[in-house]
């Protein structure tokens, strides 16, 4: 911010966005703006990517009143002129590395940034969650919003928990896997140092269980014999709209494992970050009580 009225921001990329005051219509990527509207900023509009379908997704979506912010579309349906329909003065977009602003094809997003100021922030596993935190923070309050202090209590809450928790069943602790089903035979298990909400529970001391080497850098894929030979005592669960039920993968295998919902392209803000950890406090107490 500069001079009380002009705007600039600075975006992972290295690309500054400036306008003659504070965008206050943003459309964004449904994970930015669910995580923006954690921060205290609502947009106008949302987008999906090439997974998504078109409605929204609600794992995606967290709190965010879906009723009140208009849903544009996903994939192929997205062109500049449905994008620009919002009359949004600024899109927020994520990208999991080299700038590519994610759900949106090229020759899409490029004549978009030449009619709108385009954000553009980074969630890949180069960065830590707490960083990618921090940029959405610092771009809401470039949009106005004022800081919430009880969400940073209440977060900083939910890790001590969460670290007290472990402690109390470290001698045994509890194995926890993070897995997106493929339907009754296979799974995608994820590989945990590269997603940075789960290194969250590393670094908190929770046992994450780890995949077979192999092919994938993100995900093993495993079938169901495989997956479930790694004993899993938690497990997290994508989700998200296009993962298969976790019933259609484990039948009858583990009915009492404590079932935690995963969304692999989690919300950045204070308050969604704590009750997700505060559900993985509640499966590891749940998984050792049985």
């Amino acid at each position: 911010m500069t001079d009380q009225s002009e705007w600039r921001f600075s975006d992972d990329r290295g690309q500054q966005s400036t306008a003659p005051r504070p965008p206050v219509r943003v459309l964004a990527y449904i994970q930015a703006g669910a995580t923006l509207w954690d921060l205290g900023i609502r947009p106008v509009a949302i987008f999906g990517s090439d997974h998504d379908g078109p409605d929204p997704d609600r794992a995606k979506a967290g709190t965010l009143p879906l009723a009140d912010v208009e849903y544009v579309g996903a994939g192929s349906a997205l062109d500049v002129e449905r994008l620009l329909s919002a009359e949004p003065d600024l899109l927020v977009a994520v990208s999991y590395g080299g700038g590519h602003v994610y759900g949106l094809a090229a020759e899409t997003a490029k004549p978009l940034e030449e009619r709108v100021p385009v954000v553009v922030l980074d969630v890949s596993q180069a960065r830590t969650f707490g960083e990618i935190g921090d940029r959405f923070a610092e771009l809401a309050r470039s949009l106005g919003a004022t800081g919430r202090p009880d969400a940073d209590q209440d977060l900083d809450a939910a890790r001590e928990r969460l670290r007290a928790v472990v402690a109390a069943t470290s001698a045994d602790a509890p194995r926890v896997l993070a897995l997106s089903p493929a339907g009754p035979d296979h799974a995608h298990v994820a590989r945990p140092e590269m997603w940075p909400e789960l290194r969250v529970l590393t670094e908190l001391g929770v046992r994450l269980v780890e995949p077979a080497e192999g092919p994938g850098a993100n995900w093993a894929t495993q079938s169901r014999a495989d997956t479930f030979a790694l004993r899993p005592e938690v497990i997290l669960t994508d989700i998200r709209a296009h993962a298969a039920p976790l019933e259609e993968l484990r039948g009858s295998e583990a009915t009492q494992t404590p079932v935690v919902p995963w969304n692999p392209e989690p919300l950045y803000g204070p308050r969604d970050h704590a009750r997700f950890l505060g559900l993985v406090a509640d499966a590891l107490q749940a998984a050792r009580a049985s």
